[in-house]
């Protein structure tokens, strides 16, 4: 791949971005010989995606999304719009968050911190595991693989936002319905088309049951579906590259990665997720 082309985008994704050197940042700042901080051009959430640019010298289009826990997914919407409007042959697109006092600290005063592994769609679930971590993919046109290995194709994705709350989804589970479903639309499925759903299921009261009403507003036999959260927490920005890579790989493997930790449905859904490792038959 020829990185600096100006027909390779990298499109990165992050909701913490460089915060995770506040600390070190703040003891610049009360040094008494303070003459600015390096870590101040560290601090945007973009600070990943221009490191990797500067390193690498990427010679296309740039650019970083922050929309919380769906920002690499939006990442991989963006980069595969570029290449079918002719912006671009070759994105890179992705997402990283790393831990911080900052992230931990945020996510704490919200209440939805788990003291114990966290358990995607149970009714005792008591909310999420804060994780970290960095996934990228690339995506081609087609006819510009021919001859390489080609793990999964993007051939739908969907987009939505209910307006409900900063960090809830209403209880009719709208924003999620209307991405899958748009989804759908873009690729020209059905529901009945889908044998498995690699969920969301952060573990929180809100998102599990919402996820839930969603999935049973689009399909009239809900499918079989898992959260893999439960091995990796909750990667934030990077959620959404993470779980599509664990989906390529369901995918090339042929196995589903079941959901750890649950036990008892929740009374409103009563949906079970696969609960454990098990072989499948997905077609590619």
């Amino acid at each position: 791949m020829d990185l600096q082309d100006s027909q390779t985008a990298l499109i990165g994704a992050s909701t913490v971005g460089g915060m995770c050197l506040t600390d070190e940042m703040y003891a610049d700042a009360n040094a008494s010989d303070y003459n600015g901080s390096p870590y101040l051009q560290s601090y945007s959430n973009s600070a990943n995606t221009n490191f990797v640019q500067e390193h690498f010298k990427i010679g296309g289009a740039i650019n970083t999304f922050n929309t919380a826990c769906s920002s690499s997914a939006n990442s991989i919407m963006y980069g595969a719009r570029l290449i079918k409007n002719g912006l671009a042959k070759k994105a890179i697109v992705g997402g990283v968050d790393s831990l911080s006092k900052y992230t931990v600290n945020g996510f704490n005063a919200l209440m939805i911190l788990s003291d114990e592994p966290c358990r995607p769609f149970d009714a005792k679930r008591k909310g999420l595991n804060l994780g970290e971590g960095a996934a990228f993919l690339v995506l081609e046109k087609e006819e510009d693989a021919l001859g390489k290995k080609i793990y999964a194709e993007v051939t739908g994705y969907g987009n939505s936002n209910d307006a409900f709350h900063p960090s809830s989804t209403s209880a009719e589970g709208d924003g999620p319905f209307l991405s899958m479903k748009r989804a759908l639309q873009s690729a020209g499925l059905a529901p009945a088309d889908i044998n498995f759903i690699n969920a969301h299921g952060t573990a929180t009261e809100n998102n599990d049951e919402t996820e839930s009403v969603a999935m049973l507003k689009l399909f009239e036999n809900p499918p079989a579906f898992a959260s893999t959260k439960s091995y990796t927490g909750h990667t934030l920005g990077a959620a959404g590259a993470v779980e599509a890579v664990y989906s390529i790989l369901s995918l090339q493997h042929q196995e589903v990665y079941g959901s750890l930790n649950f036990e008892y449905e929740i009374e409103a859904t009563k949906l079970k997720p696969v609960r454990q490792y098990k072989k499948a038959s997905f077609a590619i």
